[in-house]
This record gives C-alpha cells, sequence and structure tokens, in this order.
C-alpha cells in the first residue's frame, strides 16, 4: 500500500517538475520573441504559446480591427526562422505564411477592414521535431 502511494506521489512530483520546465523554456522564447514587438509597436498583453510536438499544429483566433496596422511575432527555440505561421480568414482562405519569406520570424500587416482570422503556427520540420511556440502580436499606435 505505501508502495502505491509514493509511486503515486513520485509520478506527480515528475509531472509538475515537467510542466514547470516546459513553463521556463516557453517563458525564455517569450522574452527572446518580445524583442520583435518594438519600433512603435505596442504588446495587446497576450502570449498565444503552445507546446508542439512532431507535426502538431497549434490554432489561435482572433480579430483584427480596421485601420491598425498589427506585428505578429512568432518565435520557437533560441534563433528565429524554426515556426512557420500562416494567417487564415474564417473560411479558411490563406492570407499570409511566412513560410514563403524564409520563416521570417515577424510581419506587419495593415487591415482595411475588421476582419475575424485564424493563425496556425507549427514547427519547421527541417530544423525542429518538438518545442514550444510562442506566438506575440502588437499593434502600432
Amino acid at each position: 500500500m505505501k508502495k502505491n502511494i509514493l509511486f503515486k506521489a513520485l509520478i506527480i512530483v515528475l509531472g509538475l517538475t515537467a510542466f514547470n520546465s516546459v513553463n521556463a523554456q516557453c517563458d525564455s522564447i517569450a522574452s527572446m520573441c518580445d524583442n520583435h514587438i518594438k519600433n512603435g509597436f505596442i504588446s495587446d498583453g497576450q502570449d498565444y504559446r503552445s507546446l508542439l510536438l512532431d507535426d502538431e499544429i497549434a490554432e489561435f483566433n482572433m480579430t483584427l480591427y480596421g485601420g491598425s496596422t498589427y506585428r505578429f511575432a512568432a518565435c520557437s527555440g533560441r534563433s528565429d526562422g524554426n515556426l512557420i505561421f500562416s494567417v487564415y480568414d474564417q473560411e479558411r482562405n490563406l492570407l499570409f505564411t511566412n513560410k514563403e519569406y524564409s520563416n521570417s520570424p515577424y510581419w506587419d500587416f495593415k487591415i482595411t477592414s475588421t476582419i475575424d482570422c485564424i493563425i496556425e503556427a507549427n514547427l519547421d520540420p527541417n530544423i525542429s521535431a518538438s518545442g514550444c511556440a510562442v506566438l506575440l502580436v502588437g499593434f502600432k499606435q
């Protein structure tokens, strides 16, 4: 009986330790990614995060308001260019992908009319098999 309780306690401790390690990794990636939200852009205050394994895709939904300029910064790992992000409208029409621009870590969007969009992020399989994906959004004052 004691072995069973000790085993369960060990599993819980290991799980919490792994979670804290992943969370710390995402925090450091978000801090590095924040360097791309500069030059007149203000963060929207959200960190869109996802732990990606193999060929998983993270999906984030947001509304972009007309008359605004937004900057999306997408990061994973310790260097730029590891994360592919794509922007779709609600009908899943591709509006932009950084894959066509050497996985650029950020891109600016001038929005003329309000749009609900879907942002998908996945790791470049040629660079990384797993990791924390961070998407930051800033807007111009």
